[in-house]
C-alpha cells in the first residue's frame, strides 16, 4: 500500500503582513520590546528599523526626528549604535516612547532614593 504525501504549502512571506502590523503603536511596542528582551543589539536595532520603515519610512523618519536620512540608516543598521538622545527621537518620530519599568520578579523593595526620603 503506497503512502501519499501531503504537499506542504508554499512558505508566505512575512515580511509584508509585519510590516502592516507595525503601523499599529501598541503591536510596535511589543515588537520593539520582545527584541529588547533578546539582549541583542543588533536584533534590536533592526527591529527598529522595521518599525521605522511601517510607520512611514526611513526619510519620513529621518525627517520627523531632525536626524541626516544616511546616519538614520546607519543607526538602523545591524552595527548601529546611536546614543540615547537619537535612539529618543527616533521613536518619538515614529509614535513611541521610552519607559522604564520595574522587572516582574523584583518585588517591593525600597529604593535608596525613598530610604533617603528624597522621593
Amino acid at each position: 500500500m503506497k503512502r501519499e504525501r501531503k504537499a506542504l504549502p508554499a512558505a508566505v512571506p512575512h515580511e509584508d503582513w509585519l510590516l502592516d502590523q507595525l503601523k499599529d503603536a501598541e503591536f510596535a511596542a511589543e515588537y520593539l520590546n520582545a527584541a529588547l528582551a533578546e539582549g541583542d543589539q543588533a536584533a534590536f536595532m533592526l527591529a527598529l528599523r522595521d518599525v521605522a520603515r511601517a510607520r512611514g519610512g526611513i526619510s519620513a523618519v529621518a525627517r520627523n526626528s531632525r536626524l541626516n536620512r544616511v546616519a538614520l540608516s546607519r543607526a538602523l543598521s545591524k552595527r548601529g549604535n546611536p546614543e540615547l538622545h537619537s535612539l529618543s527621537r527616533i521613536l518619538d518620530a515614529s509614535g513611541l516612547r521610552f519607559v522604564i519599568a520595574a522587572k516582574e520578579n523584583a518585588g517591593r523593595r525600597r529604593s535608596k532614593v525613598q530610604a533617603r526620603g528624597v522621593a
